[in-house]
């Protein structure tokens, strides 16, 4: 256990500029290198050093905080980043220039040891935000897969074991805000104001501090599982299988049937290990947006009101029944979402998995092309699931058979559960 009483006993407050007279490095997002861009410093163990608002690890920054007030963890402590680089090379790709086609994460997150050694060794405390290493994983559904037949251990992407050899990343999400307010269509006033108020009043700097234009937002962050030769993800010549998917505990981890997210999750890796087996490469860009980005408490509780109301669970009170709890539909908000493929350098996605119509516009519309749209298997949608799955193609989802008039799903803003 640390001493606690070597905590700093005085509050430095960061609403303001320093007037210490020393000014950390600047940051300008979009430049053509790293060292011109700068780094992101949000470390204490410097306030004078700070460039950015928030904290590291997005939510996960509460528990250092814990830690620290334990007596835990030193405060001062600067992680030794010693062989912690990369497994294997991500980018530079074009889009890490363009200030507007990324603006949610950090380019440069997994490369600081080497990009900003110099400043590393005068002392400022530079922590990556991304993360690339290799791993296996293993899937009772690749292993049945198997044993049907539909695919075959090649003792290189898929082994005899059933496992598979990926390379993943972790990325920590990383606002540039007045790129995310243009990529929204709102003023970056607006934005702040809101990110301000919604979250309590924690980070006043949104509001004070105008010259601090990078947000460590407390949320959580994508994990990439790559299939196949990473390096050649970025090549539009070479078949691209891909699904972007958004977390859902209940069904992903611990196979809840009321949706189809672990069905469609587990076929879109058996589709990866079929096209990196013939030459292509895969990709599933997984994200921390549990309950369309409501929480879970907000999802179990739709589950409650879509199961009790009149009639019972039914598609055309499928999106009502989130309104009338949450008051929005969906706030997942994927204009976001294309940032992390474009950091990967994807200019064409071959095989997209997904029957979603706004994952699919946000792609297409930030510049990547898209060839085949990958629907479901209907043998992979469990019959409690039924429901979502019709919900969702009345309201624009792709299929390849037939569409449920548009008039079928209730719009319900304003009733109560009862309809």
């Amino acid at each position: 256990m640390h001493d606690k009483r070597r905590r700093h006993r005085h509050i430095r407050l960061l609403t303001h500029p320093s007037n210490y007279g020393q000014k950390p490095p600047s940051i300008r997002w979009g430049a053509a290198t790293p060292q011109e861009r700068g780094p992101l410093i949000a470390t204490m163990t410097n306030p004078l050093h700070r460039n950015v608002i928030g904290a590291h690890s997005g939510s996960y920054a509460i528990y250092r905080a814990l830690a620290i007030a334990s007596g835990a963890l030193d405060p001062s402590h600067q992680a030794d980043l010693t062989n912690t680089t990369p497994t294997k090379p991500i980018g530079p790709h074009p889009a890490w220039h363009d200030p507007e086609r990324i603006v949610s994460i950090d380019p440069y997150g997994h490369l600081v040891t080497e990009a900003f050694a110099p400043l590393l060794a005068q002392g400022y405390n530079i922590q990556p935000t991304i993360a690339v290493t290799t791993a296996h994983i293993d899937l009772p559904e690749v292993r049945e897969a198997i044993s049907a037949g539909r695919l075959v251990p090649d003792g290189k992407v898929l082994r005899e074991s059933g496992d598979c050899v990926v390379t993943k990343a972790a990325v920590e999400p990383a606002w540039y805000l007045p790129g995310v307010a243009k990529r929204f269509g709102v003023p970056e006033s607006d934005l702040r104001h809101a990110l301000f108020e919604e979250t309590g009043g924690m980070y006043p700097e949104l509001v004070t501090r105008g010259d601090l234009e990078v947000f460590l937002p407390p949320i959580g962050g994508q994990t990439l599982y790559m299939f196949g030769d990473s390096s050649r993800i970025a090549d539009p010549t070479i078949p691209l299988t891909a699904r972007v998917h958004d977390e859902c505990n209940g069904s992903d981890v611990f196979g809840s049937d009321i949706c189809t997210c672990r069905p469609y999750l587990t076929h879109a890796i058996e589709e990866c290990i079929r096209s990196a087996q013939q030459g292509g490469t895969g990709l599933i860009a997984y994200s921390r947006k549990e309950g369309r980005a409501l929480g879970e408490v907000t999802k179990f509780l739709v589950y409650n009101a879509r199961k009790r109301q009149v009639g019972g669970d039914r598609a055309d009170a499928y999106f009502a029944r989130t309104e009338c709890v949450a008051g929005v539909q969906d706030v997942r908000f994927q204009e976001l979402m294309p940032d992390v493929l474009h950091w990967l350098g994807i200019r064409h996605i071959h095989r997209f998995v997904s029957m979603s119509n706004v994952k699919y516009d946000a792609i297409t519309g930030s510049g990547i092309t898209i060839g085949t749209r990958v629907k479901i298997p209907n043998e992979l949608i469990p019959a409690d699931a039924r429901v979502e799955i019709e919900a969702k193609i009345a309201a624009g989802y792709y299929t390849e058979g037939s569409v449920p008039p548009p008039e079928m799903l209730a719009t319900v803003k304003g009733r109560g559960l009862e309809e």
